[in-house]
This record gives C-alpha cells, structure tokens and sequence, in this order.
C-alpha cells in the first residue's frame, strides 16, 4: 500500500487532498492539528506515534524527528542495501509528504510579537521532512503548496503515480520555500543582534508581478517586494486605475517618492528618467502643482507626479490638461478620480502613508558578478549645521530656497545641478560628467527664469566656473557642500559678484 504523510499549518484544500488519496487507497499518516481535522472528515489516519511508537513530545516540538519516518522517505528505493537495511528495521517507504511550515513571516509582521512567540514559529520538523523528500524527489512526491495538489491528484489518477518531471518540480519548490524561510530567520536575529554587514548574505523577496518587459521591450523583468519594510514604499501602494506598471514605471515612481519624502509643506514632485524635471512647494496642493508643471512644462510630459497631500478635483483638472504616465498619492478625492479615471492610461496609485520614512533602509546595487548594498541617504542638513562662507550672508528669502533646492539637487543623478525660485525649480541639471555642464544644461532649461534664482550643487565646485556661470545667469546665492582643495577660488569669486555661499559639509552623490 502506497502511504502519504500529511502534516500542514495551512489546512487549505488538505481535506480534498487527503480524500481523493483515500479513494486511491493509499494510507495516510498525520499529526497533531492536521490529524484532528482530517478524522474529523471522516478519513482514515494513522497518527505519527504509532508510526514512531513514540509520544509526541515537549509541546509538539519532537514528532517526525524519528528514523520511522526520515528513513521512510530519505530510502533509496532501488539501492539493494536500502532495501535490506528497511527490511531488517521495520521502516517502511513513504511516497508521498505534505507538509508546509509554521507561519513564521507571519508571526515576525504581527505588531507587538514577543521573541518568545517568534522563536516558537521555527519550524524544525517540517524543513527536515520536506528537504529529505526533496532529496528522494525521484522517488518521494513532495508538496509545500496547496496549488500544487490538484495537479497530482490528477496524475495519480491518470497514470497511477507522479511523473518524473512533476516530482523534480516539486522538490525546486521546496529548496526555494526553505531557503526563504531560513532567510527571513537570519534576517530576523541579524536585526535584533543589529549585525549590518554579515560574512554572508541571503537576502529573500516575494514576487509582485511580472512585468511585461524591462528597460527595453527585449528585456524580460519582474518585480519583487521585501518581506519587511515596505510601509510608505511603492511596493505597498494599492492601484486605483489604469494598465500594470512597467519596469520604468517603478523604477521612477521610486524615485519621485525619495525626494517626495524630503518635503512636509504641500509638495508636487515631477520625474523624468529618475530625475527630478520639476519640483514645487506652496500653501495648497493646486498651487504646488502648478509650479511643478511651470517649472518644466516639456518634461513633464509622460513623466511621473508624486503629491504628497490628497488630490482634489481641481489639482486634478490641471493633471488632467498634460498627459502623464503615474499619479501616486496618499488618497485621491471623489471628484479627483471622476476627473482622472477619464484618461484610460494613467496610472493611479494611492499610498496612504506616502511621507513615511525608514532610517534603517538600505539601497542595494547590482554589479557584474556582485551586489553593492549601502544604507539610505536620509540625511539631510539642517539650517543651524549651514556654514557661510562667502562675505554676503544670504536673505531670509534666499535661505528657504537654498534649502528647497538642496532637497532636490540630492535626488538629482550627480553630476548634479538644481536652481530654484520661490520653491519651485527654475533648472535643473542632472547626470553629466562636468559639473559645469550641468550647469550649463539647468541654466539653459530654465532661460529668463533663472535670474534671482538660487543654486545647489550636490558636489564641490572643483573650479571657480561655476560660480562665474551663475554669476551672468543672474544666480544669488549658491550651496554646495565644499571640501574642494580650491575652495578659495570659488569663494572669492562668489565675493566678487556678490553672491552668498553657504558650505553644508555634506555632499550628496548619486549615481
């Protein structure tokens, strides 16, 4: 007789499960819970101790850890001395095992969970039963996933057995499902024990979606989403209307949620490529709007929108006028989606707690071959940390907008220009490989408007050029994070023009 051992957490679909076996005439061996409910069906079950001829032990912890069981599946079936070796033992083969774990990610996400209740959620019977039927997979059928067991089902009653190709399947699954599972144990205690570069590093996501190609039609991509840590990020964003996001889509909706995120008053920020084309901050979300859109009105287009306050009809009214890929925002009015939902191929995201911001995050990199992680550029310089350097001190005016384009130039792809106005940007310059020449490209993106503006440098000036193109661009006041060994230069010739410098001593790179 054919014999199943069932042992599930997740009950879902277990009992049709185990009835159509029944029907096949197979044996079933449970456990605990999983035993209850199955006889409580009306189905035949032989429990574990009588199958170990031991008790289930220290609250259930000890159950399957027994050579009964391991050895029934780990059995090599056609290896003589195998063979032999049951015989003599009285161990008998064990076909099929089902069996998922204990819910330890979703123990580790409830609120206020105690480490003692975290601790008991490692499964430790479970992985040793599964992987050891992984490893037998050519003889043992293994399933983790509920999904997975009408497609046997089927098999067993066509064919009699699992085909091979659907045990190797089945047995992939299980390495993935452990290797995730044991990832999110390490990431758990790495956290508490606060180890923030390990020897080694697993790191574990759960698909999102797959996507209907990458940066290029030609490019397959998926998106995946982190276990922990998602609150205020794009992977937690619920969508309202229009087609799936794309690769790009994601990739800069990110990124107008980062510098989003730098601003408390009323703020619209619009991105391009991952950039930063025009960022604006007023007493209403109409208003912000509005000098975001004024700031560059050819850009725009096509381009991503992140707000950081609800979304009234008029705001609306005024999107509506351009097209754009992606609106995210944290709540949207009635009026505003009568209005939006008009245009069938934008985007509409809400994420209600769009501000929130993460200190703990990190930015991962991949390379040829490697994988660079830092942690998040949260920083940012306050007022009293500011250094004037120049003899000019800036006004009160300058000042707020030095420090609303120091906000942008930090989400601005380095090399890194933002010039700005009454918080709004006038220009901006991103991603050259001279820092004059993104000088050069904000000033002239932003023509008659850049004079009375002010200028942030996400870098030190390595020459006075800069300073002497803001100068006959009508620029006032600059701030930059200095350190450059001539320094001075670029000092004296702010004095000379009379614009005021201020150093941050902190730069803001991003490549």
């Amino acid at each position: 007789m054919k014999r199943a051992l069932i042992s599930v957490f997740d009950k879902t679909g277990i009992v049709d499960f185990a009835k159509s076996l029944d029907s096949l005439g197979w044996q079933i061996i449970s456990t605990g819970g999983t035993s209850k409910k199955l006889k409580e069906e009306g189905i035949q079950v032989q429990d574990i101790s009588d199958l170990t001829r031991f008790p289930e032990c220290f609250d259930g912890r000890v159950k399957t850890l027994h050579p009964n069981v391991e050895g029934g599946i780990l059995a090599i079936r056609d290896n003589e001395n195998h063979q032999k070796q049951m015989s003599e033992l009285g161990v008998e083969p064990i076909d099929i095992v089902v069996c998922n774990l204990y819910p330890f990610k979703q123990t580790v996400l409830k609120p206020g969970v105690s480490h003692e209740e975290i601790i008991e959620n490692i499964d430790i019977g479970g992985p040793t039963m599964i992987r050891a039927a992984a490893k037998n997979y050519k003889f043992v059928t293994v399933i983790t996933d509920p999904e997975d067991y009408p497609k046997v089902i089927e098999e067993l009653q066509t064919n009699g057995e699992t085909s091979a190709s659907t045990k190797e399947m089945l047995a992939a699954k299980v390495f993935i499902h452990t290797a995730h599972y044991d990832a999110l144990i390490a990431d758990y205690f790495s956290e508490r024990l606060e180890i923030a570069s390990p020897k080694t590093l697993t790191l574990t996501y759960e698909k999102k979606q797959d996507l209907r190609y990458g940066e290029n039609p030609h490019q397959s991509a998926t998106f995946y989403t982190s276990i922990k840590g998602t609150k205020g990020t794009l992977t937690s964003a619920i969508q309202l209307h229009g087609k799936e996001l794309s690769y790009n889509n994601i990739g800069d909706t990110d990124g107008a949620l980062e510098a989003l995120k730098e601003f408390d008053e009323p703020t619209i920020v619009a991105v391009k490529h991952a950039n930063p084309c025009g960022v604006g901050s007023a007493d209403t979300l109409l208003e912000a709007y509005k000098k975001a859109y004024e700031a560059d009105p050819v850009s725009i287009f096509g381009g991503i929108v992140a707000a950081n306050q609800e979304i009234d009809g008029a705001t609306a009214a005024e999107m509506a006028k351009v097209f754009l890929e992606v609106i995210v925002a944290p709540s949207y009015s009635q009026e505003a989606l009568d209005i939006l939902t008009k245009k069938k191929n934008i985007r509409l995201l809400q994420l209600e707690e769009i501000g929130h911001k993460d200190k703990k995050a990190a930015k991962a990199k991949t390379v040829l071959g490697g994988l660079l992680i830092q942690s998040l550029d949260t920083e940012l310089i306050s007022e009293k940390d500011l250094k004037i350097v120049s003899k000019r001190k800036p006004t009160a005016q300058e000042m707020d907008d030095l420090l609303f384009a120091w906000k942008v130039v930090k989400h601005t792809k380095s090399n890194g220009i933002a010039i700005a106005k009454d918080k709004c940007t006038t220009g901006v310059g991103p991603g050259q490989v001279s820092r004059i020449w993104a000088l050069e490209n904000a000033i002239r993106q932003g023509g008659e408007r850049i004079a009375g503006s002010v200028m942030a440098s996400d870098a030190f000036f390595p020459f006075p050029d800069c300073v002497e193109a803001a100068h006959k661009a009508g620029i006032t006041a600059i701030i930059q994070p200095g350190g450059s060994v001539r320094d001075q230069e670029s000092i004296e010739a702010a004095d000379r023009y009379g614009i005021a410098m201020i150093f941050t001593g902190m730069r803001h790179f991003k490549h």
